[in-house]
């Protein structure tokens, strides 16, 4: 269970609010976009008809991965697209590999796109979720979070992970007097 109420990988729902055309995005390919948008409208759909276009998703990002490793957005699509295939799935033998290859594809984003709010604020959310033996850190996510507001004051995903990180850790002090 988590300490947070959000579930892991809830990062990923962080591009679904917002239309493409609305936000930021990490520079990269026509094709990256596609993945992405596959995964985005994978949370409207339940079963194997989310599978699918999950997998779709992540074909297709992981291509344009193979043929241009500089492509941020390709690597922010196989992000989301293993994430939510993750999410869905639950936990299986595979899922420690798969859940590794979905944090380096962030990393490899954030590398290549290091000042971009949705990779920032997904890098948080990972950061909030995984527990401490997997690198999770509240404090460590709320530098995330911040760094991301930097960048895009307005940025509402950014906004309501702090505010629960604060409001956590508020409650948390409030508790323990």
């Amino acid at each position: 269970m988590s300490r947070f109420p959000r579930p892991l990988f809830l990062a990923l729902g962080l591009m679904a609010a917002v239309s493409p055309a609305a936000r930021a995005m990490p520079p990269g390919s026509p094709e990256a976009a596609e993945a992405l948008a596959l995964c985005e409208r994978a949370d409207r759909h339940v079963g194997s008809g989310r599978v699918e276009l999950l997998d779709r998703g992540a074909s297709l990002a992981e291509a344009r991965v193979a043929a241009d490793p500089r492509d941020a957005l390709a690597h922010f699509a196989v992000f989301c697209n293993l994430g939510r295939r993750m999410q869905g799935s639950g936990f299986g033998i595979g899922t420690p590999f798969e859940m590794l290859h979905a944090l380096r594809a962030l990393d490899a984003a954030l590398a290549l796109a290091p000042d971009d709010p949705d990779v920032l604020t997904a890098k948080g959310a990972i950061t909030l979720e995984l527990p401490r033996l997997f690198g999770g850190d509240p404090d460590g996510a709320e530098a995330w979070f911040r760094r991301a507001l930097e960048r895009d004051p307005t940025h509402a995903r950014a906004r309501e992970y702090l505010d629960c990180v604060l409001g956590h850790r508020t409650a948390a002090v409030s508790a323990s007097r």
